[in-house]
């Protein structure tokens, strides 16, 4: 049926408005309710954002070995390489550098406890006991250890590492080794919705919650979407 420009002209407006006006005046409030964050400090801690738990580990200059929790991490662009943020006062950015090398645990949600642990100061005598308390086996490619029960392991060579954030860096690594849970790999005969509602993962919801995440759902790319 064809419409009748003339007609749709002499439809009046709803409470006086077009419906152009009508979306503007919603955006404008939408806008107005808005609110502003403060940036002369770090913003990060206002609102929640999702992230991978992981647990880094590298080799300290006694010959022991650190293990300590990081969010700030991530595969970098689509090659094998994977960076966390960290600060030059921690050891484990000194064991990275001094050593050139570190894995990477991913825990399950129900290690949550155990990754917790990891994040435990130290003694005046520079020890870690709950990271000494952490069940752990030798990496296969390089000198170092990784935490066991976690779903996917990551060995990897200090790629470089990236001054200046502030008082952060960024350590980037080229894996050199990895491994996985079976239960935790994709494949052409699992659907991937099954996979993660019978291998949760663990997300750190920063600062200060976790969940898993079983629960998920295909993203609806552009038919003519290419990575």
């Amino acid at each position: 049926m064809g419409v009748d420009a003339d007609a749709r002209l002499r439809e009046p407006a709803h409470d006086g408005l077009t419906e152009k006006g009508a979306s503007e005046s919603v955006r404008v409030k939408a806008e107005s309710e808005l609110v502003s964050i403060p940036t002369q400090g770090p913003i990060w801690a206002s609102f929640f954002s999702v992230a991978p738990l992981v647990l880094v580990a590298t080799k300290e200059d006694d010959g022991r070995y650190d293990v300590a929790p990081k969010h700030m991490a991530m595969p970098l662009g689509w090659e094998n390489y994977f960076c966390f943020a960290c600060t030059p006062r921690h050891a484990t950015y000194a064991n990275a550098v001094r050593h050139g090398d570190f894995t990477v645990s991913f825990p399950r949600p129900s290690q949550v406890v155990q990754t917790s642990m990891a994040a435990a100061g130290r003694t005046e005598a520079g020890r870690k006991p709950g990271v000494e308390i952490l069940p752990t086996f030798p990496a296969s490619r390089i000198d170092g250890v990784l935490v066991e029960g976690c779903a996917v392991f990551l060995e990897c060579a200090l790629e470089r590492v990236v001054d200046g954030f502030g008082d952060n860096s960024l350590v980037v690594g080229k894996v050199v080794a990895a491994q996985a849970d079976p239960a935790f790999l994709r494949g052409p005969e699992r659907d991937d919705g099954d996979l993660l509602r019978d291998a949760p993962l663990l997300a750190y919801l920063s600062p200060g919650r976790f969940a898993s995440i079983g629960e998920s759902f295909s993203f609806p790319f552009p038919a003519d979407f290419r990575l």
